[in-house]
């Protein structure tokens, strides 16, 4: 009920073969540095490298665990769910640079 705001709704890509692999075969793996949360079952907002959203994807997997090198880590495994329109991209990519890409000093 009402407007939840605990988790993120972005998952932005660090890596081009990362996003490639989405959209060729549906499903792709993320590594992040650090423990994260990435709820399961969760449609999330997908962004590439340049901060430019372009897809809904279904968090399918998300695992958080400390490497070899004791780094802790986050893998999150997500499927498409459809690619943006040329028109949602260039809104939510407005919204998501103002929430979440932007600085705002003195907040």
């Amino acid at each position: 009920m009402g407007f939840s705001t605990e988790f993120n709704s972005v998952c932005k890509f660090k890596s081009e073969r990362e996003l490639e692999d989405l959209f060729e075969y549906g499903k792709t793996k993320m590594r992040k540095n650090g423990f994260r949360i990435y709820p399961t079952g969760m449609k999330v907002i997908a962004f590439d490298p340049r901060n430019q959203a372009v897809a809904i994807v279904k968090i399918s997997a998300s695992i958080a665990e400390i490497d070899f090198q004791g780094k802790e880590i986050t893998l999150v495994e997500m499927e498409l769910v459809r690619r943006l329109t040329a028109q949602e991209s260039e809104v939510e990519t407005a919204l998501a640079d103002e929430m979440f890409f932007r600085d705002h000093p003195g907040l």
